[in-house]
């Protein structure tokens, strides 16, 4: 949990960011649990990384906070590195500058600092391009932790209000959990996040390490939330995502959780690697499934017949694409030529294109009848198969040909 060097000036598909442009989290003077900070990290502080002029701007923005054991920030590769590669997808980000143990600042005071972070992003969500209701908060080992306290205790009085800032919501909408410290009270807690969290004294006491393990603080309120770990991390054992990820199925909070063999802690987007650099694709396509990437649009249910050579598909999926690509596609299962889904989980209403990946075997039993896949009605063709998703829409009909 290294203090990583500040990167000055990153310059990524055209937009130039400078750290000049941090923005203060309270005005002068009215800072709580306000003491010296390190000058270096400015905390507390707020640097975006804004995308409202660029030609991919999509309105969805995210707070990060990087990791570092509440003793030091990973300002480069859990800061810097992931708000640009958000950039890249049209996603303002908004690096957090949390204050730290060692300056003498513990709990609630790093809760406050990112609850005011995503307070300041909402109230200037028009001045910055950015939809109020599609504001994410990740995380990154401790940083991950604290995104936890975000996602769990955003109701919590941390710190007294100022401004008109403190009026709006400190909930985020999507929480973005990453090799993250969350149990404070098991065998699994990381003993220097605790430490530093609570102060030398309050770390000794079960029950404020209680107060902040972030699993026991899960309600239905708690945003969706996706989380990454891998199994080899032994500085952050896997059982605090676990923890969590039970925690939300108990409540009924939509969670995803991916969990890789291989791969040390802190490894950021860790992109070059060809297996565990891969978790930041699984990020991208869960936040387009829950409408990240643009405002959210109904869904339609559907049903239909599908057959492959003439024959019923035995078993097959249907995955329909919508023209505008920041929203999510939508998988339909074909079973014994048929396939239906109802409205909450159907296409999305607009055009989209369809690709079919299934197979006739169960039917005829034939070893050649392979699974095939297609993109258009017949294996010769090149042409796309498009459908216009509308609500009540008659029974789609598929006769797919593989030859």
């Amino acid at each position: 949990m290294k203090n990583f060097p500040l990167t000055l000036i990153a310059s990524c598909i055209g937009l130039t960011f400078t750290f000049s442009n941090a923005d203060p989290l309270w005005p002068e003077g009215r800072v709580p649990y306000a003491k010296p900070v390190d000058a270096e990290t400015g905390s507390p502080s707020i640097h975006p990384y804004l995308t409202k002029d660029s030609d991919n701007h999509t309105g969805a923005a995210v707070v990060i906070c990087p990791g570092g054991g509440y003793g030091g920030l990973a300002r480069d590769h859990e800061g810097h590195q992931p708000a640009l590669w958000f950039q890249e997808q049209g996603v303002s980000a908004f690096v957090l500058h949390y204050r730290l143990g060692p300056e003498g600042h513990h709990y609630p005071t790093q809760l406050a600092d990112v609850q005011r972070a995503i307070r300041y992003v909402r109230a200037n969500a028009e001045k910055n391009g950015v939809d109020p209701n599609r504001i994410a908060v990740m995380g990154h080992s401790a940083g991950g932790h604290l995104a936890s306290m975000a996602a769990t205790l955003f109701d919590e009085k941390a710190y007294e209000p100022s401004d008109g800032i403190d009026k709006v919501s400190a909930r985020p909408d999507f929480a973005i959990l990453c090799y993250p410290v969350i149990s404070m009270a098991s065998e699994y807690a990381h003993g220097g996040s605790r430490k530093n969290l609570l102060g030398p004294e309050r770390a000794k006491s079960k029950e404020w390490a209680e107060k902040v393990s972030s699993e026991l603080n899960v309600t239905g309120d708690t945003p969706p939330t996706f989380l990454f770990q891998t199994d080899a991390d032994t500085a952050v054992p896997a059982e605090n995502p676990v923890r969590f990820y039970l925690a939300l199925r108990k409540h009924g909070v939509p969670a995803e959780m991916h969990i890789y063999q291989d791969g040390p802690h802190g490894v950021g987007l860790y992109r070059g690697d060809p297996v565990l650099g891969t978790w930041s694709e699984h990020l991208r396509d869960w936040l387009r499934s829950h409408f990240f990437y643009a405002q959210t649009k109904p869904r339609a249910a559907l049903k239909g017949e599908a057959t492959l050579d003439g024959i019923p598909v035995s078993w097959g999926v249907l995955t329909f694409h919508p023209e505008d690509k920041n929203l999510p596609t939508t998988s339909v299962r074909v079973r014994r030529g048929k396939f239906s889904a109802a409205n909450e989980v159907g296409p999305v209403v607009g055009p989209s294109t369809v690709t079919f990946e299934g197979s006739i075997w169960e039917q005829t039993g034939n070893d050649s009848d392979r699974a095939v896949t297609l993109s258009s009605l017949s294996a010769g063709s090149d042409e796309a198969i498009e459908v216009l998703v509308e609500e009540g829409m008659a029974p789609l009909r598929f006769s797919f040909d593989s030859r």
